[in-house]
């Protein structure tokens, strides 16, 4: 990315930020960016082994083509949505 690329992103975000009245979208912005600017950590490391280990089978079984399409699983369960 362009450093004015860069400056004109962060000059609209202030822009929008400046414009949010609601305390918990703000509060959520700040959790979002002190996560992110502070720690720099990836999500995966911040998960257990065993979801790690779901989410390697999940990934799996998918590349495997072992998957329900979502239109089918919305139809077997639209009574409890």
């Amino acid at each position: 990315m362009q450093i004015m690329d860069v400056i004109e992103l962060r000059t609209d975000l202030h822009s929008m930020i400046d414009k949010i009245t609601d305390s918990n979208i703000l509060n959520a912005v700040k959790t979002l960016l002190s996560e992110k600017t502070v720690t720099q950590t990836d999500w995966w490391d911040t998960i257990s082994d065993e979801e790690r280990v779901e989410i390697e089978q999940g990934l799996a079984e998918a590349n495997r083509g072992e998957v329900i399409p979502h239109e089918e699983v919305m139809e077997k369960y639209k009574k409890w949505l």
